[in-house]
């Protein structure tokens, strides 16, 4: 650790200053050893929380062994220093002392403290160790179930549980580790304590047994209660992550539609919900923490009144025996509630873990897989069923028989929701088979109908873990339209994309998608409507490259395929897929990819982390959060009452007893018990006032915070959420509210006391030897030096390890998402390997932190025990006649416990978890959009009336180091007109919707609706007053109700009306529960058409003057499109409907054409006037698409 420690007393530590780990601790060892014990047990059925625990215990026995040890020793060596307690005070109270006995007696005190620190430093570091192993084991083993989950486990088992499954419970699995022997120590240092205290006072003892045996019988229904509490707490946590998941995915539609806050008050409303059971628990453990706090004083009240009562005479030696024993019986007693709760907790996360390890994966077998060249056929299925549901009666394809051979290319097709994807799905072996047989002859490559891209640079998603082949590489970019778009970013094909491909075009993700499926060279290629998203332009391109084009979800590109084989309606398909590669004829011209790539340019940037000490504001911010700090003087009050409390009553008991039982006592008995009982209960009283306040403090704080972060994030720009992995913010939501939650007030509690109890240590040695003032200088100096050069390193490597659990938990969020591409791609090992590095680089910081954590308690410890020998041998100098024994006995007792490192450690915790607020609070100041309204500026009620949209040399960049998107544009859209705009993608369409919704500000120009400066007015003025339907269809999980009015305006007639309107009422009236049917997470049970659609009752129901299709039929097939062609004519007659469009003929009726080619205006006016212009884009553009479709 020194030169770790060195390195970053001198500089910030980054993740390249610390080690690796040992092999033996790296992910992939531990997980290898972890699944072989656990698919050994029952001959690898599924985990139940049994085997699970059963597993954990097997693969890490040498450490539970080896600390076992440990925990042996150090509780030995503990209960030394209280066995010989009365011989010291013996020692001193006898008449002829002779010196070596005396230093023999100091000898032994100084070599149980040794013994001690030395073994317990050595369990605390195995310990911590053996977490980092269970956390490793746990994260790759949830990961490894994730990507085989069948889709109907998957929407049982939410994104927001699944985020809290790998934060919250693997940490809090791994955080066991430390309470795991405290279940057999306590009860042994019990029975050590009863032993000695029996050695003094006979079967007087045995009267303490009592009051122990009940507070160890009363942690059956505490335990339970709390159970009860953690249970609720943690399912109250998981709705509101899977809201908060599910918000953030969606914050675009969130905004564009003006329902951000909506959602904002929904998840401060389930946080409110989680609040009431988080009180409950922290009162009941509070009420718990106060109850066996009081407990060993209230045992010697107990004790000491027996003794009286029945004329055990009382001195000195026993008193100070007994003092003693309770004092090393405070801590074991005092972590009672703490591992209560801790089994508790680890019990519910547990249950949590096992029950989504047995959660149905999919079946490995559905796919036959025929030996190469063994077949001509290269699909094959026979008599085949599938379904969705595991326990529905109705199959969503029946009756399947056909074969697509080699080198055909088939295309698909029939209406919305009529089973064309879930054709795909079968031939994927995604579906549940009920019977029949597919089978495969040869790989396969799959594109999604929903785009799905990984973060990562360009070239790593078209690779997609293939080998870089430079020739076959740039043919592909060619092929796929791509060489463009690359030339436009900045860093080429190695620019970082965001979260889901945040800043791409719909097109651009479809065609890394293609490229990706191309790069494979499969033998079987399974299109699912590549094209929807694609303009017109890249789409001919596209297909004159005929570099691999098949299976289309949509009739509109079936005229490109061999084969068309139609289907019917109900889902009884007869039809499917495959596809031949040719190569390409000619030689594409060189694409210049390798670019210097750098962070500074990109748009997705290192998380960032602060750096240094944590300002004192951060402490004082969280201390005065509520009531303006006026119950922090009252809680150091209380504490300090109490310490003094508690050091009159030990002093009492010291100074009213005789020496020796031949002494006269100074007081009677029951006066000396009347006084102890009343200075205990004071002390009691001021624990209990200091812990409710405590409490009180951190879950308001925790409230506030929560409330202020949430509130920030909701109204941050969408720039923010473009450069920013969800990740990042979910981390925020789960495990630094959760410290916030429970652990921060428990730690400031814990160094309050630790702090306070050291000075009144120091106060009492240095009472009883004044000497001790100054060895107590320069040992406290020192102790503070160590941990001025500790606390560097230790704060770096604590932040350090918040940073790299992000990663893990957004990798496996994204590859739950895109699991259907990786296992058709064969990449599950790949993936796999990339969770496992992750979890090595977050082993890293947290290994280190614990050997530095022992570096500097062993260092504490050996100079308090030092100070503690000399303190002895300055009382053994002293004549007894200058020093009552008993009062020297008294200073002794109080100095076992003395120690620096229990403050330096409760300080340490509190600064690693301070970090917890420091991060919250970064994303509680984000810089937020334009208010939501301006009361100067509110608008008539009827506004746009016309709907007239006036655009001025509108400049838009998304960031002030990218380039400008939209590059002065300038134009008039009058009121009542339908407006196509076009372009290549890339091109600016979506980016020129965007500042039309005030989405981004522009650089430069203006935008007027209605002659009104949109920039003026407030946000939700502005986006409640237009509509849009999104390029990317979305729904929420909830009822259909919910998703197409979440803030409910609209009666259950208009709501009707509009399904009507849009031909989506048959298909409700047939579910169950009508409006109310419900919608799962990402809207999956419903096909991507019917989202569209339901996007098109949105709008239908808020009748804008303005209206936005942003490619909104692109998942729909012709006769559909056509139908809401018709019926948003009939619908809008009246509204300005501006169309960002992909399919040339859905902008042949429009009034005007607007073609935006490289951020720019290149032509506006009507279709019939650009197409009698044969120089004209649009008219070759047409021209294109029309050859396209009739050759």
């Amino acid at each position: 650790m020194g030169p770790l420690l060195a390195l970053g007393y001198n500089k910030t530590l980054d993740l390249e200053d610390v080690p690796q780990i040992d092999n033996c601790d790296r992910a992939n060892v531990v997980f290898d050893r972890f699944r072989n014990k656990l698919e050994s047990d029952d001959n690898g059925g599924q985990a139940n929380k049994l085997k699970l625990v059963k597993a954990l215990v097997m693969s890490t026995w040498e450490q539970i062994l080896c600390t076992t040890l440990f925990a042996i020793v150090c509780t030995l060596a503990s209960f030394v220093a209280p066995y010989l307690i009365g011989a010291f005070v013996q020692y001193l109270n006898s008449s002829d002392q002779i010196k070596y006995k005396g230093y023999v007696l100091v000898f032994i005190f100084f070599l149980s403290k040794l013994i001690r620190c030395v073994s317990e430093r050595h369990l605390f570091f195995q310990l911590r160790k053996m977490s980092i192993r269970v956390r490793a084991a746990l994260f790759a083993i949830i990961y490894k179930k994730g990507l085989r989950l069948s889709s109907q486990s998957k929407q049982g088992h939410t994104s927001g549980k699944n985020v809290n499954l790998m934060s919250i419970d693997v940490e809090r699995i791994g955080l066991f580790s430390w309470y795991l022997h405290d279940i057999w120590r306590v009860p042994i240092q019990v029975v050590l304590a009863l032993l000695i205290l029996y050695k003094s006072f006979g079967l007087a003892s045995l009267v303490t047994l009592v009051p122990t045996m009940i507070l160890l019988l009363a942690n059956v229904p505490i335990g339970k209660l709390q159970e009860k509490f953690q249970g609720e707490l943690m399912d109250s946590k998981d709705r509101r992550m899977k809201l908060t998941s599910e918000a953030l995915r969606n914050m675009r539609i969130l905004k564009l539609q003006g329902w951000e806050m909506k959602f904002l008050d929904k998840i401060i409303e389930l946080r409110n919900f989680e609040t009431r059971w988080l009180r409950k628990l922290l009162y009941s453990s509070t009420m718990i923490s106060f109850i066996y706090l009081s407990s060993p004083m209230f045992v010697s009240i107990v004790t000491f009144g027996f003794c009286v009562l029945i004329g055990i005479p009382l001195d000195s030696e026993k008193i100070l025996t007994a003092l003693a024993t309770f004092e090393i019986l405070q801590e074991p007693i005092y972590i009672i509630p703490d591992l209560i709760s801790m089994v508790v907790q680890t019990k519910v996360s547990l249950d949590r873990i096992a029950s989504f390890l047995c959660l149905d994966v999919l079946h490995p077998n559905i796919i036959q897989k025929l030996p190469r060249d063994d077949a001509k056929a290269a699909v094959e299925i026979v008599k085949g069923n599938f379904s969705w549901d595991l326990y529905s009666n109705n199959f969503t394809l029946k009756d399947l028989n056909f074969q697509v051979y080699h080198g055909m290319r088939v295309a698909v097709c029939g209406s919305v929701g009529s089973g064309k994807s879930s054709l795909l799905s079968c031939i994927l072996g995604e579906m549940l088979k009920e019977s029949g047989a597919i089978k495969l002859n040869g790989t396969k490559a799959y594109v999604a109908q929903s785009p799905w891209i990984q973060s990562g640079k360009i070239q790593d998603n078209i690779l997609f873990g293939k080998e870089m082949e430079n020739k076959k590489y740039r043919m592909i970019i060619e092929a796929c339209s791509l060489r463009k778009d690359l030339e436009l970013f900045a860093f080429g094909d190695q620019t970082i994309i965001g979260e889901r491909g945040i800043n791409l075009s719909g097109g651009q993700k479809q065609r890394i998608q293609l490229a990706r499926a191309l790069y494979h060279d499969a033998d079987i290629y399974l299109l699912d409507d590549p094209f929807s998203a694609v303009d017109a332009h890249t789409g001919t391109t596209l297909g004159t490259h005929k570099k691999a084009l098949s299976v289309l979800n949509s009739y509109k590109s079936g005229a490109v395929m061999d084969n068309l084989i139609a289907s019917e309606e109900d889902g009884s398909m007869l039809c499917n897929e495959k596809l031949i590669q040719e190569d390409v004829e000619r030689d594409p011209k060189n694409v210049k990819t390798e670019k210097l790539v750098q962070s500074d340019g990109q748009l997705v940037q290192e998380e960032k982390r602060e750096k240094g000490e944590v300002s004192l504001s951060i402490y004082w911010m969280y201390v005065t959060a509520v009531y303006k700090g006026a119950f922090v003087p009252l809680i150091l009050l209380a504490q300090i009452l109490f310490q003094v409390l508690l050091i009159i009553s030990s002093y009492w008991m010291a100074w009213a007893t005789p020496v020796s039982e031949d002494v006269r006592p100074r007081v009677r008995g029951s006066t000396l018990i009347f006084v102890y009982v009343v200075l205990i209960l004071g002390s009691s009283i001021c624990v209990f006032i200091r812990s409710m306040l405590i409490v009180t403090i951190g879950y308001k704080t925790a409230t506030l915070l929560f409330n202020k972060m949430h509130l920030s994030i909701f109204r941050a720009p969408m720039s923010f959420f473009d450069s920013t992995p969800s990740g990042r913010i979910l981390n925020r939501a789960s495990i630094d509210q959760s410290a916030l939650d429970t652990s921060i007030p428990h730690h400031i509690e814990d160094l309050l006391m630790s702090v306070v109890g050291l000075l009144g240590t120091i106060g009492v040695m240095s009472q009883v030897e004044w000497r001790m003032l100054i060895a107590f200088i320069p040992m406290i100096v020192t102790c503070i030096w160590y941990q001025k050069y500790y606390i560097p390193t230790a704060r770096e490597l604590s932040r350090l390890g918040g940073v790299c659990q992000a990663p893990i938990v957004q990798h496996f969020s994204e590859s739950m998402l895109g699991s259907t591409t990786i296992r058709c791609f064969d990449q599950e090992e790949r993936f796999m390997n990339t969770n496992l590095q992750l979890v090595d680089v977050y082993s890293r910081p947290k290994f280190h932190f614990s050997g530095a954590m022992e570096w500097l308690c062993f260092r504490m410890d050996m100079l308090a025990s030092i100070t503690y020998v000399i303190f002895l041998v300055f009382l053994i100098s002293v004549p007894k006649e200058i020093l009552s024994p008993g009062i020297a006995g008294f200073a002794v007792t109080y100095g076992i416990g003395f120690s620096m490192h229990v403050v330096i450690w409760a300080l340490s915790n509190l600064e690693n978890k301070i970090i917890s607020v420091e991060r919250i609070l970064q994303y509680a100041c984000i810089t937020s959009e334009p208010p939501l309204l301006v009361k100067e500026n509110r608008l008539s009620h009827d506004w746009p009336l016309q709907g007239n949209v006036e655009i001025v040399d509108l400049q838009v960049q998304y960031a002030p180091h990218l380039p400008l998107v939209l590059r002065g544009v300038t134009c008039t859209l009058l009121g009542g007109t339908k407006i196509g705009i076009v372009g290549r993608t890339g091109s600016g369409k979506s980016t020129l919707v965007q500042a039309l919704f005030h989405m981004i500000e522009p650089t430069a120009g203006y935008i007027f609706i209605d002659g009104i400066d949109i920039s003026k007015i407030g946000l939700h003025d502005l986006r409640s007053r237009l509509s849009i339907i999104p390029q990317d269809p979305t729904m929420f999980e909830g009822t259909l109700r919910h998703n197409l009015d979440p803030l409910e305006e609209y009666t259950d007639e208009q709501i009707w009306e509009a399904l009507e309107t849009c031909h989506l009422s048959d298909k409700v009236r047939k579910k169950e529960g009508k409006l109310d049917s419900l919608v799962t997470e990402n809207g999956e049970n419903w096909s991507v058409g019917q989202r569209q659609l339901v996007c098109l009752a949105r709008i239908l129901l808020k009748r804008s003057k303005v209206l936005v299709l942003d490619e909104a039929t692109a998942s729909v097939d012709t006769m559909t499109d056509n139908l809401i062609q018709q019926t948003l004519g009939q619908q809008f007659s009246g509204s300005t409907v501006i169309t960002i469009a992909h399919r040339i003929t859905s902008i042949l009726n429009a009034d005007k054409v607007l073609l935006l080619d490289n951020g720019r205006v290149s032509e506006y006016d009507s279709p019939a006037k650009l197409l009698e212009m044969k120089s004209s884009s649009f008219a070759k553009l047409v021209k294109e698409y029309t050859r396209r479709f009739s050759s």
